[in-house]
């Protein structure tokens, strides 16, 4: 479960909590002070699980080399229920000792749990909401589109300018403007197979951004390392890096081309011809709806070439504005 979703599941966790308790003080259930420190044990390990989970992710997203899977990790929960059963424990304890030595304040003291919850479940709601739909932040995992983007630089996704994505569904609603060539594109892994590896480890789930080169209908080929589109070299290109002193030589055999259209559409093609790929590509037609991707740093980046093309339910919005290394601040291009 990516960020976002994550964010928006524990706000209805809080939620719930608030709900639960405002219905059980209807009903006279907190006048009974056996029951108490039992809430505010479950509001605690509610509180335990969230810090844990977004700390986790926050960790996680700063110290990997790539972005990570958007599925809940066995480790993850593990952890988070760990922080529950312990944070659930301390606030037991607590609420038993408020009880034993001030008994009149303890209705306070789930009154605070309750305007926290609600306050909780208000901002996660809001951040979710606005992740989803609006606006995210990135951080660049790979050196694949230096020199516009380095290792490190944290950055705003516009994610409504291609249009607003409908969870589920794959629709987009209200576009403000098409997909463009040049454009920097943060999308989730095309290939949803989670035991394929490609370039040298399993990509499914995981955040790549990368710049649109070819368009739906576009006829893509790659020749020495260059770019070409229906035939024509893709010039001038000043974002474009080459950092390795040789070229590959070109596949003696590739496949016919009807199959190795067919095994790039697939997600396959990397798995026959392998580092080939980058310097002698194609030609292959990008497919309706779909786009063709590849990183600046030509020579160091896992892209179309290898992976097939992108669909248009799978790009989450456009690179927009670098926001940290302060002295890296401005509109990413």
């Amino acid at each position: 479960m990516s960020i976002e979703y994550t964010i928006l599941f524990l706000a209805v966790l809080f939620g719930a909590y608030v709900w639960a308790g405002r219905a059980l003080n209807a009903r006279g259930a907190w006048s009974d002070p056996a029951r108490l420190p039992l809430w505010h044990a479950v509001f605690s390990a509610l509180a335990g699980f969230a810090a844990a989970f977004i700390g986790l992710k926050w960790i996680e997203n700063n110290s990997q080399a790539s972005a990570l899977p958007g599925a809940w990790s066995a480790r993850e929960l593990i952890i988070g229920m760990a922080a529950a059963l312990v944070s659930g424990a301390v606030g037991f304890w607590k609420a038993r000792r408020m009880r034993r030595q001030s008994p009149s304040h303890l209705g306070d003291f789930l009154d605070d749990d309750a305007e926290w919850a609600e306050t909780i479940f208000s901002a996660g709601l809001m951040a979710s909401v606005l992740m989803i739909f609006f606006l995210q932040a990135f951080k660049i995992p790979s050196s694949s589109m230096e020199k516009t983007l380095l290792i490190g630089d944290h950055l705003f996704v516009n994610k409504f300018l291609y249009g607003l994505r409908v969870p589920g569904s794959g629709r987009r609603i209200m576009p403000l403007r098409p997909v463009s060539r040049g454009d920097i594109a943060v999308f989730q892994f095309p290939d949803h197979n989670p035991k394929a590896i490609h370039c040298g480890a399993v990509q499914t789930g995981r955040d790549f951004i990368k710049r649109v080169i070819g368009l739906p209908g576009e006829t893509v080929e790659v020749r020495e390392g260059r770019v070409y589109i229906d035939g024509t070299l893709l010039a001038p290109e000043p974002y474009a890096v080459y950092s390795a002193p040789m070229r590959f030589p070109k596949p003696e055999t590739p496949p016919p081309p009807a199959l190795y259209q067919q095994m790039w559409e697939n997600h396959t093609l990397d798995q026959r011809l392998g580092n080939s790929e980058r310097d002698y590509f194609g030609p292959v037609k990008v497919p309706p709806g779909a786009y063709f991707l590849m990183g600046d740093n030509r020579d160091r980046s896992c892209d179309s070439r290898y992976w097939g093309p992108v669909p248009l339910k799978d790009i989450e919005g456009k690179a927009w504005f670098i926001y940290w290394p302060l002295g890296r601040a401005g509109l990413a291009r």
